[in-house]
């Protein structure tokens, strides 16, 4: 039987929900530690509140807290956060093409819900083709916001009347996020080096305390990945001719 365009949307906003609730689950901890990291630096319930919900970036909120609580310049903090998320406008630039041609609502919609998990499940190539597959990905980031939101307030009530929740070592969540991210994309040679070399890079740059070495590291590891996905080309392209 054929669906209506309403039982149609119902269906790819439970579809979009479901996908997205593993991840969903897995930031509870993060989500819990940067509420209670707010309020344990001396931010009001309001301000607190309003860092997720504005923000809506687990990294730049850590960060961003800890800067905050150290009274350090607001241009350093505003080019520390910009740096942080310098990614995003690697995701954009990926999606361009594909939201290019719809309506702002759309597009503003789905750019604030841009965070490292929605490009996941939305980078593929025939991803948000379509008003379905476009509700679909409103539906993920939606559910991811709103959870984010949540597990916050959680955290946020959490550090009110618990001890210090730093000490628990719930950051490992932010680790264990990004490594269920990134392992499902390693499907070829040139994606498994660049991952390789950006993991090596961070580590080096991160014992040699450089500032930026994540943005170096990752900019070294695109350049990698591109010579390797060009080395693969150029002998594809041999072995026709020669074939």
């Amino acid at each position: 039987m054929a669906l209506n365009r309403k039982q149609a949307y119902l269906i790819m906003i439970k579809k979009g929900f479901i996908a997205m609730l593993p991840l969903n689950l897995a930031v509870l901890p993060w989500g819990i530690l940067c509420g209670s990291l707010a309020i344990q630096r001396g931010f009001s319930i309001l301000e607190a509140i309003l860092m997720p919900a504005l923000i809506f970036a687990g990294a730049v909120q850590l960060v961003v807290i800890e800067l905050i609580n150290d009274n350090v310049p607001l241009a350093t903090i505003l080019f520390t956060a910009v740096i942080i998320s310098s990614r995003h406008f690697l995701y954009g630039l990926a999606l361009r093409d594909k939201l290019k041609n719809l309506p702002f609502k759309w597009r503003g919609s789905l750019g604030f819900l841009l965070t490292d998990e929605l490009f996941a499940l939305c980078g593929e190539r025939k991803s948000l083709q379509g008003k379905l597959k476009l509700v679909y990905a409103l539906s993920a980031g939606g559910s991811f916001y709103f959870c984010w939101l949540l597990w916050n307030i959680i955290g946020i009530t959490a550090g009110s009347y618990l001890p210090d929740l730093t000490n628990l070592g719930l950051d490992f969540a932010i680790a264990v996020t990004f490594i269920a991210l990134v392992v499902p994309t390693i499907t070829n040679l040139p994606m498994l080096i660049t991952v390789v070399i950006a993991g090596f890079f961070s580590v080096l740059f991160k014992l040699a305390n450089w500032e930026l070495g994540l943005v170096i590291s990752s900019l070294i590891a695109m350049f990698c990945g591109y010579l390797m996905a060009n080395r693969q080309a150029r002998l594809a392209i041999k072995r026709n001719n020669i074939l």
